[in-house]
């Protein structure tokens, strides 16, 4: 945790230090001032400052949980950017005002004196606001670069604690601290982590579509670099520097560090002008007379609290999606759509009600092209969920989808202004049917391979060639392993071929266990060729029977976006978990041969694809080739490593990777879902 705790470590310690400087410096004027009555109006304003700070804070987290992914990404790099420019700016405003600070808080305070209570209230809220506002902006962009670590907020807290502690003493005189080659040091440091979160921010720009480049990767280490070692721990948590970085990251990076780095240190050898005298040095200024106040001490302190939680919670608020009217939208076979009026543009919410007697699906369309914008499915009678969706200029209809009966459009409607609606294109079954039909090319071109090839293995096992027999057993595996999306299709021959003994009463030894795995378990444990000789015959026998039977069984054409998914999701659960390993140690074979498996289903599916979403493959080829060449560096000539000795980093570079595939291709589903149409 402490690789992502020590950036907010050193802003809260650094800033900490700095905002408690400021209170130190008030204060200390105050008494020496004789003036110990007005110290309440110094924290009032301390108070302010940090309610402001937090209140901002909260701003930042929930006005992001409330955007879609893409604008959440666009909307962290863009304050990641902007918090860089003032992390920056403070770095060199301290390196500038650390000497005099003291002298030019003490006139201040003086001329606060003199004008009352407000005056000074607004001077200390002023000088520590600055601080606040900083750390809350920085501490949320590396809060949202540690994901869900706790690290940021521990550092930070431990930081604001250190720098506490240090300007009490430093107060009491307990402490001496040479307070310029501190800043200069931790200014230093910061500007390196500056570094990192630019370029941090900028992928986050580039991931949310604000900025060009998203997949021109000026180095991906990956498949060299242990990502759960703990020089690579540390390198990206505290330097955000990662395996992978696109050219816009590394331009950044080395231009920001190069530039600013170059004036921070030529503003350090710049000779500096002699120290001002710390305020328990200066002579007491002339107290004024107290002003009384008519109204209650505890008034003005809950004001300033108040004011900025309460106005935080408007922009909160406001910021999240509204219902697009006063009424309910009814759903049902004969009210469809009933209080569906124009909404304004932007996201919008809509209260969805089943007034019928059916489960519906509900769709927000197009009426022109069917093209969907938002959708719900298996709204039950009577129950009510909302549905979010991004309204612009156009034109809006409901429809209603009940189980077993026919779509029904409502009226539609007509909407001016706004941007930002991307619906989706609808998919019918006949979209599919020539995606399907190669598809189907492939797969029956794969069993004829497949068939061949089992049979040499049946071959080798009545030979007694043990040894060839565990290569063929390979080969033939990984064919049937590179057909992944015909296995709903397979039905009962898919268990026969590669089912596992998971359920079944005596495991491994169960008679009703065959196909590979069980002449897997067999070849890798000692078993002999008139053991396997069975389950070798099975095998080839089964693998005939599908391939005679598979022309004529049912394939679902909505079964192909769902497999885009499924293959590697379950390549995830069982292959790269080493689940179905039964002693060859080839589980990372199977996982490349799913690999290959999904590549010829998303080249089939390409030209559906394409339209709807021209930067999905792009991407999604970019995560292939990461993941293929990943697996590629486990295979050393006829030797795959196991999964169980890739070491945990390994694991976690394999499973990280793919774990990134899966979640670009999970758009593929809903994107080619075959939607109902009136």
């Amino acid at each position: 945790m402490w690789d992502d705790a020590f950036p907010s470590f050193l802003i809260g310690l650094r800033e900490g230090l700095e905002g408690g400087l400021i209170v130190s410096i008030l204060i200390a004027t105050l008494v020496r001032a004789g003036a110990r009555q007005r110290l309440p109006q110094v924290w009032t304003g301390v108070l302010a400052a940090v309610a402001l700070a937090m209140s901002f804070g909260a701003v930042l987290t929930f006005t992001a949980a409330s955007l879609p992914t893409t604008a959440q990404e666009a909307f962290g790099g863009a304050l990641s950017v902007i918090a860089v420019a003032f992390v920056t700016a403070m770095v060199f405003w301290m390196r500038r005002s650390a000497r005099g600070l003291s002298g030019e808080l003490k006139e201040k305070v003086t001329g606060a004196l003199a004008m009352g209570s407000g005056v000074l209230v607004l001077t200390s809220f002023l000088a520590v606001g600055r601080e606040g506002l900083e750390t809350a902006l920085f501490l949320w962009t590396t809060a949202q670069a540690a994901g869900e670590s706790v690290g940021p907020l521990t550092g930070a807290g431990i930081g604001l604690v250190l720098a506490t502690a240090l300007c009490w003493g430093l107060y009491r005189r307990v402490l001496k601290i040479n307070l310029t080659k501190f800043f200069t040091a931790t200014g230093a440091v910061l500007i390196v982590i500056a570094a990192g979160v630019l370029g941090y921010g900028l992928r986050d720009l580039q991931e949310g579509g604000v900025l060009p480049g998203k997949a021109a990767f000026a180095f991906d280490l990956s498949g060299s670099v242990d990502a759960g070692s703990w020089y690579s721990t540390l390198l990206q948590g505290v330097l955000n520097l990662t395996p992978a970085m696109t050219w816009l990251q590394v331009v950044a990076y080395v231009a920001y560090l190069a530039t600013v780095m170059t004036l921070f240190i030529r503003g350090v050898r710049t000779p500096a002008a002699k120290p001002a005298p710390s305020p328990e040095a200066e002579k007491p200024a002339p107290a004024p007379k107290p002003a009384r106040s008519p109204r209650p001490r505890w008034v003005v302190p809950a004001a300033v609290v108040a004011v900025p939680a309460v106005v935080a919670a408007g922009v909160v608020a406001f910021s999240r999606p509204k219902p697009a009217g006063d009424q309910t939208v009814a759903v049902s076979p004969t009210d469809c759509g009933q209080g569906f009026t124009a909404p304004e543009p932007g996201r919008q919410t809509f209260r969805m009600h089943n007034t019928g007697g059916k489960t519906s699906e509900v769709y927000l369309i197009d009426p022109a092209t069917n093209a969907v914008y938002g959708e719900i499915e298996g709204l039950a009678p009577g129950t009510t969920r909302d549905l979010v969706a991004t309204v612009a200029g156009g034109t809006y209809a409901w429809r209603c989808v009940p189980t077993g009966g026919r779509p029904v459009t409502s009226k539609s409607v007509s909407v001016t202004g706004g941007k930002g609606a991307t619906p989706v294109v609808p998919v019918s079954e006949q979209d599919l049917a020539a995606p399907l039909k190669a598809y189907k090319t492939y797969v029956e071109h794969g069993l004829d391979t497949l068939v061949t090839q089992t049979r040499t293995l049946d071959r080798d096992i009545a030979g007694g060639h043990l040894d060839q027999a565990r290569t063929d057993w390979l080969t033939a595996h990984r064919t049937y392993a590179s057909l992944g999306a015909a296995y709903g299709t397979f039905q009962d021959y898919d268990q026969k071929i590669d089912g596992r003994p998971d359920g079944l009463p005596d495991g491994v030894h169960d008679k009703a266990f065959t196909g590979f795995l069980r002449i897997e378990y067999g070849l890798w444990h000692g078993e002999s060729a008139k053991d396997l000789s069975a389950p070798a015959d099975r095998l080839a026998a089964d693998t005939g029977g599908l391939r005679t039977a598979f022309p004529a069984q049912p394939f679902d054409p909505g079964d192909l976006p769902l497999r885009a998914h499924e293959i590697l999701e379950n390549t995830l659960q069982f292959e790269l978990t080493g689940d179905t390993d039964m002693g060859s140690g080839t589980n990372l074979a199977t996982a490349d041969a799913n690999l290959a498996g999904t590549r010829e289903l998303l080249t089939v599916l390409k030209p559906l694809l394409t339209p709807r979403a021209p930067k999905l493959l792009p991407t999604v080829d970019a995560d292939t080739a990461r993941l293929q060449k990943l697996l590629a560096a486990a295979h050393d000539g006829d030797h795959w490593t196991p999964v169980d000795r890739l070491g945990t980093s390994g694991r976690q570079r394999v499973d990280g990777a793919t774990g990134q595939l899966l979640e670009d291709l999970a758009a593929v589903p809903d994107l080619l879902e075959v939607r109902k149409s009136a």
